[in-house]
């Protein structure tokens, strides 16, 4: 049971405030999704000391919930005393799936983390270190938590598509939104020192963020992609660190090819921090894009983040026009040969990096590009085939395709004149005849050729066809008996 006493607005005696003894214990806190087990190092609570205020890391069953006066009613000098018993009981854990237990300790809880939001979104009382250590010990404590196992998991199978999936909803979130607008606020604020910060918000809170990630809530990872995008922008410190741990995460999704729902979150975070890359560009971000970011194309889950993954494999050719090479060899290898829908995003974003790709670049894997292209035209599948055949409204890539044409109409003619003369879909029947004549307008002597080329192949395949009728009729005969 737990007690609610009233506290007076008066009478508040200053208290002195004293480091607390023990380690950081905001670096000690880990979280382990991949068991979905939470180990939680908590501090022992000290022994009780005369005028200093101490915070247990873990108040796991809290005894007291003291209903305490609002920071702007008490004197300056009181704040800093009132503001660590606030922190103190925004530590209570309470069962938030359970809404009618412990209602009105809940309600307290909440009021207070509210008010520690203005306070730390106003700057109106600049916090100490004690203030901030204790106050990043509270959220780790709200935050870092046992996340419940994914629907995946219960069912055995997995939901590509996002729209189908029943969205889950963290009970708790009422509360947990506060902790991390809280968070938000003291990441991003003017009078937060990143020197003394740095200390709170370390490599180890840093980690459990990104295991946070993994929370099939959408409201709980735009938060915290917004906070770690923060932090990166911030802490100058973090930044390498971050980078890596992000690549570890996907290097742990492509190989184990686990579900991670918060892949196209990270992958948002990614296309910033590209989008910040210095020219030339180090080695080992072309290391990451070659092993990281292009086998992410492999798994079956690409079009719950295909969108950020284009965007940041386009910023890449961007910055350095002679990774396109690169980019589109690895598209190939990865390209989809039964999945119709997942061929469509790979040839939206194939147009993408073509935009950002220089003739030489080109040259040197038009060849195969334009053999899977071929493939693409010819596909039963229309909505294929007709993104396929989009490519030439695009100007750039027309452009490339016709500084390059003695090479490329010859490989593709076939699957055009396939088309014109055999494809179930109107639509690609005629869309063929656009490209055909685009070929026949940019070049005709090349066009004709082409054309007598195919006409003799056909020829000659036509004459083999009746060769081998000929020659299983002669089989035929002598294999039948007599009459």
């Amino acid at each position: 049971m737990f007690k609610i006493i009233k506290g007076k607005k008066k009478g508040l005696k200053q208290e002195a405030i004293e480091p607390p003894p023990g380690p950081n214990v905001s670096s000690d806190v880990t979280v382990n999704h991949a068991s979905r087990a939470a180990v939680v190092s908590e501090q022992q609570p000290s022994s009780a000391r005369s005028q200093a205020v101490t915070i247990s890391s873990a108040p796991s069953q809290p005894g007291v919930v003291e209903v305490l006066p609002m920071l702007k009613d008490v004197p300056m000098a009181e704040r800093h005393v009132l503001f660590l018993k606030k922190v103190h009981i925004c530590s209570y854990m309470f069962d938030l799936s359970a809404p009618l237990k412990n209602v009105t300790e809940k309600e307290i809880k909440r009021q207070n983390l509210m008010e520690l939001i203005d306070l730390v979104q106003s700057g109106s009382s600049k916090m100490n270190e004690i203030m901030q250590d204790e106050m990043v010990k509270m959220i780790s404590l709200n935050i870092f938590r046992c996340l419940p196992p994914q629907s995946h998991e219960n069912s055995g199978t997995e939901n590509l598509d996002p729209e189908e999936d029943d969205m889950y909803l963290d009970p708790s979130w009422p509360h947990l939104q506060l902790v991390y607008e809280l968070l938000l606020k003291y990441v991003v604020s003017s009078d937060t020192d990143t020197k003394v910060a740095k200390r709170y918000i370390n490599h180890s809170f840093v980690l459990n963020l990104l295991d946070l990630f993994d929370t099939e809530d959408p409201r709980e990872r735009e938060y915290l992609k917004t906070i770690l995008h923060r932090v990166y922008g911030k802490f100058m410190v973090h930044r390498p660190f971050i980078r890596k741990a992000i690549n570890n995460i996907f290097y742990r999704f492509i190989f184990e090819t686990e579900r991670h729902p918060g892949i196209s979150e990270l992958l948002e975070i990614l296309g910033s921090i590209i989008n910040g890359f210095a020219i030339p560009m180090k080695e080992e971000h072309k290391l990451f894009l070659s092993r990281a970011l292009i086998p992410l194309h492999k798994p079956k889950s690409i079009n719950l983040y295909h969108q950020q993954l284009s965007y940041c494999i386009t910023q890449f050719v961007e910055k350095d026009y002679k990774l396109a090479d690169i980019v589109i060899k690895g598209l190939l290898k990865y390209w989809p040969v039964t999945n119709c829908a997942k061929e469509i995003l790979f040839l939206g974003e194939l147009e993408e990096v073509l935009d950002a790709t220089q003739p030489a670049e080109f040259q040197r894997c038009m060849v195969p590009l334009f053999r899977r292209i071929g493939c693409c035209i010819n596909s039963p599948h229309f909505q294929v085939a007709e993104r396929a055949l989009f490519l030439w409204n695009n100007e750039r890539v027309v452009s490339l395709i016709a500084l390059n044409r003695p090479v490329i109409l010859p490989i593709i003619f076939e699957s055009l004149e396939r088309n014109v003369q055999g494809h179930w879909n109107q639509t690609i029947n005629e869309l063929t005849a656009n490209v055909r004549r685009m070929f026949m307008e940019m070049d005709p002597e090349l066009f004709e050729d082409c054309q007598t080329q195919y006409m003799d192949k056909e020829a000659t395949l036509n004459e083999k066809s009746k060769q081998r009728e000929l020659t299983w009729k002669k089989l035929e005969s002598i294999a039948s008996p007599p009459e």
